[in-house]
C-alpha cells in the first residue's frame, strides 16, 4: 500500500512532467522562426477562448492584427499548433498551387457521429471520387433546371411576407429568411415541400434550428474533435440522435422510393440514388444510408444557415443604409419592368448592383471565417525558410482578411462600390475568399448566390425595410465555432412599397 506522501509525490512528479512537456511543445513555433503571442503552459493562446470569453476566430484575427507585416504567425490551442497565414501568396500556394499537399481540412470525420462522413470534412482519399459525383449538381445547366423551383418557393415567400407585413409587427429577419433557404433545399435537394413558410412546426425547420443551436453541448463537443482518442470515448454522449436519425430515415425514404417507382427529378436526391445504382470509384462499403445521408445533411446545413445568415445580414445592413437600398431597389424595378415582372435565370446576372451588394455583405460577414488545411507532407513555403510536419494544421483567416483596413478601408463601412467597375481590379484574389478557393472551395456558391438575389429581390421589391425600437446592436456568437452568427435575433421593419 502506498501510503499519503507517496501518493502526493507521484502527483506532483506527473504534474511537473506535464509541465515540463507543456512548455517544450510551445517553443514549436519559436524553433521554425515564427512570430506568435506568447502561449502559456497547457493553454497555449486558447485561455479566454476555453473560458468562453471569445471565439476561435477571434484569436486568430488578434493574432492577424498584432503581426502586421508577418507572412505567418503560430498560435497554440491548448498545446496544438496552428499556423495563421497572412500573406496572401502564400496562401494562394495553400488552396490553389499546392493544393495537392493541403487536401485534408483541420476536423476529420470520426466513427462516432453517424453523419461525419461528409463531403465538406472526409479525408483526401475519398474525397476526390466523391466531389467528382456531386460536382454536376451544380453545374449552370442543373442550376437553369432547378430556377423554376426556386423561383416558386420565392413566389410563396412574397405572399408568406406579405401576410406578416399586414400583421404591423416587426420581423425577425434571421427567421424569415431560414424559412426560405428550408423551403428551397426541401425542393431542390430532397424534392419534398418542407413547409417551413406555411407551417410553424416543419420537422425541416425544427431540425435546423437543432443544427445551428450553440449549447454548452455544441461547445464541449467542438472543442473536443480536436482530440480524437477523447472524442471516441466521450463524443457519443455528446450527440444529437434527433438531427441524426431524421436526416437518415428521411434520406432512405426519398431514394428508395425512387428506386422502387422508377421516379426521376434533377436535384440532390437524383445524384445519390445514382451513386446507389453505380457506385463507380465509390466503395460499396461507403454507399451506406448513413453515408448517403451524411451528403445530404451537409448540402442542407450549408444549403440554409449560410444563405439564411447572408440574407440576415444583408437587411440589417440595408436598413441602415437607405441610400443603397434606394439604388439598389431602383435596379432591380428596371430588370423587372424589362422581364415582364418575372425574375429569370438570365436576368439574374443583370443585376450588378445586387451583385455588388451580396459581395460587400459576405466581406463585412463572411459566413465561413476561417477556412483550414493540414499538411498531407513535410512543406516548405516557398520563398521562406519555414517548414512544417506532415499533419500541420493551416488557418486562412477569411474575416481578419476582410476586414483588414489596409485591404479594404474603413471595413466597418458597409459600400458595394468596392466591387462595382474598375474598383476590384488589381486587388489580390486571396484578399475575398468568401466561399474558399481552389479544388476544394464551396461546391454550393453559385447555388447560394442565386437563392440569395431571389430572396433579396423579392423583399426589396416588394418592401422597404427599415430599423426599428428592436433592431440590436450587432453582436457575434463568442461560441460559435467556425460560422458567423449573431447572438441575438435580428429585428427590422418592413413596410409594403
Amino acid at each position: 500500500m502506498w501510503s499519503v506522501l507517496e501518493i502526493v509525490g507521484f502527483l506532483v512528479a506527473i504534474l511537473i512532467l506535464l509541465y515540463y512537456y507543456s512548455t517544450s511543445i510551445l517553443e514549436y513555433w519559436k524553433e521554425r522562426g515564427v512570430k506568435g503571442p506568447k502561449p502559456i503552459p497547457f493553454l497555449g493562446n486558447f485561455k479566454d477562448v476555453y473560458l468562453g470569453k471569445i471565439s476561435m476566430n477571434d484569436c486568430f484575427v488578434k493574432a492577424y492584427r498584432e503581426f502586421k507585416g508577418e507572412p505567418m504567425v503560430g498560435v497554440f490551442s491548448g498545446h496544438i499548433p496552428h499556423l495563421v497565414l497572412r500573406d496572401p501568396d502564400l496562401i494562394k500556394d495553400v488552396l490553389i498551387k499546392d493544393f495537392s499537399n493541403f487536401v485534408e481540412r483541420m476536423v476529420v470525420p470520426n466513427e462516432v457521429e453517424p453523419l461525419a462522413d461528409e463531403l465538406f470534412s472526409i479525408e483526401a482519399k475519398r474525397w476526390k471520387p466523391l466531389r467528382a459525383r456531386i460536382s454536376p449538381v451544380f453545374t449552370s445547366g442543373k442550376l437553369k433546371e432547378m430556377f423554376n423551383l426556386l423561383v416558386e418557393c420565392g413566389n410563396q415567400f412574397e405572399e408568406y411576407l406579405k401576410k406578416l407585413v399586414e400583421k404591423d409587427v416587426y420581423i425577425e429577419c434571421r427567421d424569415i429568411s431560414a424559412k426560405f433557404t428550408i423551403d428551397v433545399i426541401g425542393s431542390c435537394a430532397f424534392g419534398i415541400e418542407a413547409n417551413a413558410l406555411a407551417a410553424e412546426d416543419s420537422e425541416f425547420r425544427k431540425m435546423g434550428k437543432a443544427i445551428v443551436r450553440t449549447s454548452v453541448k455544441s461547445v464541449i463537443k467542438d472543442r473536443l474533435r480536436e482530440y480524437p482518442f477523447l472524442f471516441k470515448i466521450f463524443g457519443r454522449f455528446l450527440l444529437d440522435s434527433e438531427v441524426d436519425d431524421f436526416f437518415i430515415r428521411i434520406t432512405k425514404e426519398s431514394i428508395d422510393y425512387r428506386i422502387k417507382h422508377n421516379f426521376h427529378r434533377h436535384d440532390f436526391i437524383e445524384t445519390l440514388v445514382n451513386m446507389r445504382k453505380e457506385p463507380g470509384d465509390i466503395s460499396d462499403k461507403q454507399l451506406s444510408d448513413a453515408f448517403l445521408a451524411a451528403q445530404a445533411f451537409v448540402f442542407f446545413t450549408a444549403g440554409f444557415e449560410t444563405s439564411s445568415l447572408t440574407i440576415t445580414h444583408a437587411l440589417y445592413e440595408l436598413a441602415f443604409n437607405q441610400s443603397i437600398q434606394d439604388t439598389l431597389r431602383a435596379e432591380m424595378k428596371d430588370v423587372l419592368k424589362r422581364n415582364n415582372g418575372e425574375i429569370t435565370y438570365d436576368s439574374i446576372s443583370e443585376l450588378k448592383y445586387l451583385d455588388a451588394v451580396f459581395k460587400e455583405t459576405l466581406r463585412k460577414y463572411p459566413v465561413v471565417l476561417w477556412l483550414s488545411r493540414t499538411a498531407m507532407t513535410n512543406y516548405t513555403f516557398p520563398g521562406t525558410k519555414v517548414t512544417i510536419p506532415k499533419g500541420q494544421h493551416v488557418v486562412v483567416p477569411v474575416d481578419a482578411i476582410h476586414n483588414d483596413p489596409d485591404i479594404f478601408p474603413e471595413p466597418e463601412v458597409f459600400d458595394p462600390n468596392r466591387f462595382l467597375d474598375d474598383n476590384a481590379k488589381g486587388r489580390h484574389p486571396m484578399f475575398y475568399i468568401p466561399f474558399g478557393d481552389g479544388p476544394r472551395n464551396c461546391i454550393g456558391a453559385r447555388f447560394a448566390k442565386i437563392q440569395t438575389k431571389v430572396a433579396m429581390i423579392k423583399i426589396l421589391s416588394n418592401f422597404k425595410v427599415d430599423a426599428c425600437e428592436k433592431t440590436p446592436k450587432y453582436n457575434r456568437d463568442p461560441k460559435s465555432l467556425m460560422l458567423l452568427q449573431p447572438e441575438h435575433g435580428i429585428y427590422l421593419k418592413m413596410t409594403k412599397i
